[in-house]
């Protein structure tokens, strides 16, 4: 029979490293919507910052959900 504990920890190991790919897609998606936004032309500016600050919302909240992970793994 399998311990429950060790079952637990290969989960939340597995879950920590999906946090991980996740909040770094996240940075890499901020970093290519800043340079769409150095690079728009001022009709589309607007918009191009507009993205900019939603990619930087997601990856704020990826790295929310990789903390709470790491705290819980670290407990």
């Amino acid at each position: 029979m399998f311990s429950t504990g060790r079952t637990t920890q290969i989960f939340a190991a597995r879950g920590l490293t999906e946090a991980l790919e996740t909040w770094r897609a996240a940075e890499s998606r901020v970093a290519a919507r800043w340079q769409s936004f150095l690079e728009a032309e001022p009709e589309t500016r607007r918009w191009a910052f507009a993205s900019y600050v939603a990619a930087l919302d997601a990856e704020e909240a990826a790295a929310s959900d990789l903390d709470a992970l790491s705290s819980r793994l670290a407990a």
